[in-house]
């Protein structure tokens, strides 16, 4: 449903310390936006109703009743709604008071989760009002609470009484089982063993937080990292909801710092003091249950199964699920995608990156040639993006050995589509760097070739072009023999994956270092290149990058430019990286994918033109598997990758009927 979306939202309410009514009012008027905006699951700052702040006045009796009974009002008014949303309140049961998150959907309680972990030291002393729920506990019972159902009025109070479930417990969608989330509140995050690993380990996707964490100099960005990683490590999403305004300040400082996050990135976050004192504040964020769920399927160390809470007491004790009935409703994911999703969009960002990527690069070419005692290396430079990169890389790697530069054989081979900017281009890079240049024309060679086999030069076909693409890889080849050296290989992710590569052509080498950089991301490397280098190298790399994609296998134009552009004839690359992302890292459908390239694009292409180049990627993924089979050698560096010994193995002959049926 929905593709796997969710929305899910974190309020933070300007609350009155130990006004129950009044809290409750604020309550409900965020219950009432968020069912109206389409929210599945709100969650509330720990103690909200009564407020965190309270110190004894928790322990007073009136306080404890005007609680409940301030739920009770909550649920009556929130009866109509269809937004699971988790409160915090003060409980007490059987000789103990305990903190508690009750979570609640159309007029009932489905469950109340206390508190694990108490704080007792610095500015907190919980311990003081609070006990914990431990293990020497039950991890889930059934409780009465006075009241519930709430009394009408010709029923007597007892004869409302309703069994609620108490302790640990996953809350799981009847009718949508990825929708399952578990309960912890504030300190059980910050303990060395939180609640959450063994909920996430059961299998609950979203972790809800009820916090009242107090601000402090430096506090925001420990705060951060702890969601960030704990949704990480337990892949999941993290719906932190923090006290803010309104709370005492006797002691401390509360800033309402909200936040969700989904698998280590950040998708929404209310910033510290942004709140209001007379209106609540919601942050919303639409989180990718499909994702997550698909994720730890890939993940075969992820723990599964039944979570065990188990002490010495009780060796295996299970938390509860309780089921609950929602329809999320359908709505357009409210959600940033890149267009570009393998470059970064902060330019910092991006330099890191690409340093990074650089080196990573380099460091495998280098080990590659120190472990066979090779310091020769030969790569056919057109002119083009891909060589280029490949000419940028082999010299880090010679520089990080120590090897002279001249080591270092490019070799440009004109033919019938060659034009002389590319041509110019490579003979400046190559003379640049200061790697030996060699031009080979291969034009006789293949007309000799075309003769042999009975092919006319005028018939423009799939073997009038990789005749030329075989000849170059025999040239390379042989000069290698020659010189006792590598070809390094200078096809990218993006040809590999729509197979643009000429099998046993510039689809073969003994070394290929661009074999997981993207075509988005081979721009950028190349455009950091260029910022870091002298004048004329600069200029020349910058006329490379303004250079159209191209072959160069076809005749050039009357007026002698690239007349075969690779995007005209495959779709743009920007698209088919989008594509290939969600394909192989997260393993979406194409109606999914096709979705969210919608919004992404939604500025530059028609939905017709999407969904026509999203087919083309399709047939051309599963058709050209065949080349991806027999691979060279080559440096992972990001997260996908095609390698059929790394991350993909997929058989050649597997049919896409299925892909393409959406």
């Amino acid at each position: 449903m929905n593709d796997g979306f969710i929305r899910t939202a974190a309020a933070t309410i300007p609350v009155k310390v130990a006004d129950c009514e009044y809290n409750a009012d604020r309550i409900i008027e965020a219950v009432k936006e968020a069912d109206g905006k389409g929210c599945s699951l709100l969650v509330f700052p720990e103690l909200c109703i009564t407020g965190y702040t309270c110190g004894d006045l928790f322990l007073s009796k009136r306080l404890q009743e005007g609680a409940l009974n301030a739920l009770f009002r909550i649920l009556k008014e929130t009866a109509d709604t269809k937004t699971v949303f988790v409160a915090g309140l003060p409980i007490a049961l059987e000789g103990k008071l305990y903190n508690c998150a009750a979570v609640c959907l159309g007029g009932d309680i489905y469950g109340i989760v206390p508190k694990t972990n108490i704080p007792n030291y610095s500015e907190f002393y919980e311990a003081r009002y609070f006990a914990p729920y431990t293990d020497a506990e039950l991890s889930y019972r059934y409780i009465s609470l006075s009241g519930y159902p709430h009394p009408s009025d010709d029923n007597s109070e007892d004869e409302c009484m309703a069994e609620i479930l108490f302790g640990r417990i996953f809350f799981q969608c009847g009718n949508y089982p990825l929708f399952t989330f578990a309960v912890e509140i504030c300190e059980d995050l910050w303990v060395t063993s939180p609640p959450s690993v063994k909920y996430a380990e059961g299998g609950a996707l979203i972790i809800c937080n009820l916090s009242a964490s107090d601000e402090v100099i430096g506090k925001k960005e420990y705060r951060k990292k702890l969601c960030d990683m704990q949704s990480a490590k337990l892949v999941c999403g993290y719906i932190y909801a923090d006290c803010g305004l309104g709370e005492s300040t006797q002691d401390m400082v509360f800033s309402g710092h909200s936040m969700i996050y989904e698998n280590g990135a950040l998708i929404s976050e209310a910033a510290p003091f942004s709140g209001s004192f007379d209106k609540h504040t919601i942050i919303y964020a639409d989180i990718d249950l499909e994702k997550l769920s698909g994720e730890r399927i890939k993940m075969n160390t992820f723990p599964g199964g039944a979570p065990n809470f188990g002490s010495p007491n009780f060796k295996r004790t299970i938390a509860a699920l309780q089921n609950f009935k929602i329809t999320p409703p359908s709505f357009e994911p409210n959600r940033y995608f890149p267009k570009m999703p393998f470059v970064p969009a902060n330019k910092s960002e991006r330099d890191d990156r690409c340093r990074e990527i650089l080196t990573m690069q380099a460091a495998g070419l280098a080990t590659r040639l120190r472990a066979i005692g090779c310091k020769k290396s030969v790569i056919g430079l057109s002119g083009g993006l891909d060589s280029t990169l490949a000419l940028i890389v082999t010299v880090r790697a010679f520089d990080m050995l120590g090897l002279d530069r001249s080591g270092i054989i490019a070799v440009t081979m004109p033919c019938f589509g060659t034009t002389s900017r590319t041509k110019s281009n490579a003979l400046i890079l190559a003379e640049s760097y200061g790697a030996q240049i060699r031009e080979i024309n291969i034009s006789e060679t293949v007309r000799s070739h075309f003769a042999d086999i009975g092919q006319s030069e005028d018939t423009h076909d799939v073997t009038y072009e990789n005749a030329q693409a075989r000849e170059r890889t025999q040239v390379i080849m042989d000069i290698a023999n020659q010189i006792g050296g590598i070809v390094i290989g200078t096809g990218d992710l993006s040809e590999l994956a729509l197979g643009w590569a000429t099998y046993n052509g510039d689809h073969m080498s003994m070394y290929g270092v661009n074999a997981s950089v993207p075509k988005t991301l081979v721009r950028h490397l190349v455009d950091y290149e260029a910022r870091q280098s002298e004048e004329r190298l600069s200029a020349v790399l910058r006329d490379i990058l303004d250079t159209p994609v191209s072959p160069e296998l076809l005749p050039p134009d009357k007026n002698g430019e690239i007349a075969q552009k690779t995007e005209d004839l495959v779709g743009p690359y920007e698209l088919h990286d989008f594509f290939l992302y969600y394909t192989v890292r997260f393993g979406f459908t194409p109606k999914k994918i096709l979705r969210i390239a919608k919004i992404a694009f939604k500025n530059d292409y028609s939905d017709d033109i999407i969904e026509k180049w999203l087919r083309v990627f399709i047939k051309r993924f599963f058709s050209q598997q065949f080349k991806r089979s027999c691979l060279p050698d080559g440096p992972k560096v990001g997260s996908v990758t095609l390698s059929p010994r790394g991350d993909w193995r997929m058989p050649s002959d597997a049919s896409a009927n299925l892909w393409l049926d959406f």
